[in-house]
């Protein structure tokens, strides 16, 4: 009787550590996925969002009854020469925000994800209420986001504090790795410079979102996290 010699198939190393990488990555995604905190951190920021745009249709309406918002004198912007490059700042906030999605990726923080939303989400709540509590009118000068983007809102109006500024911010300082941080702190940049040049917001506006969006996550750090981290909390957030 012929006996035949079967040689088993063998796959290469590097397919066997690609898609083992991908069975954790799965993995770690359904865990999120069944992570109650996910979906409370999502509607915090999709409040927050709704907010803004609530604030903003409320102070048009406002304007609309004939009423105005204060123009205020700015030592910064008084000194600075007009450019119309408001578009650099909508576009690198997309910027921002597609590098920080891909450092979480990248580096698989998923674990981290309901904590970024929910920090996230209260900078867009605080904002929606100081951008009604005290409103001031655009700077002089602003003639709106012009092209595809149009600050992606309907209304570009409310001004204290910029949340173009903040949240790129934001995305900075919650970002770990040396690489993507050079490209964070790089659109942060461009944002203000932008924000100058364009008069999108007073200087008090710009600054304020950088201490606005540090103190949230500040404060995150010190009541929330442990909620969020319970089974690893003396890890550095």
């Amino acid at each position: 009787m012929a006996i035949f010699n079967v040689k088993p198939i063998h796959y290469p190393e590097s397919s066997n550590k690609f898609f083992l990488k991908l069975i954790e990555i799965f993995n770690e995604l359904y865990k999120l996925l069944l992570n109650p905190r996910f979906y409370f951190g999502a509607m915090v920021l999709v409040a927050g969002i709704q907010l803004n745009f609530v604030s903003q249709t409320y102070l048009h309406n406002y304007m609309q009854e004939g009423k105005t918002l204060p123009v205020l004198s700015d030592l910064i912007l008084d000194n600075l020469p007009y450019w119309d490059v408001d578009y650099l700042y909508d576009i690198f906030s997309l910027v921002s925000l597609f590098t920080f999605f891909t450092w979480v990726i990248h580096m698989r923080e998923y674990r981290k994800v309901p904590y970024f939303l929910i920090l996230c989400g209260i900078f867009h709540i605080v904002r929606g209420v100081f951008i009604v509590l005290t409103p001031f009118g655009n700077p002089p000068m602003f003639d709106g986001t012009q092209g595809m983007f149009n600050g992606f809102s309907k209304y570009e109006l409310g001004v204290y504090p910029s949340g173009h500024t903040g949240i790129a911010y934001m995305y900075f300082i919650l970002a770990k790795h040396k690489h993507y941080r050079v490209v964070l702190l790089m659109s942060v940049l461009v944002i203000i410079a932008a924000l100058f040049l364009s008069r999108g917001h007073y200087s008090i506006d710009i600054l304020s979102g950088v201490f606005f969006a540090f103190a949230i996550k500040a404060y995150g750090d010190k009541y929330f996290a442990q909620y969020f981290f319970k089974a690893d909390s003396d890890e550095n957030i």
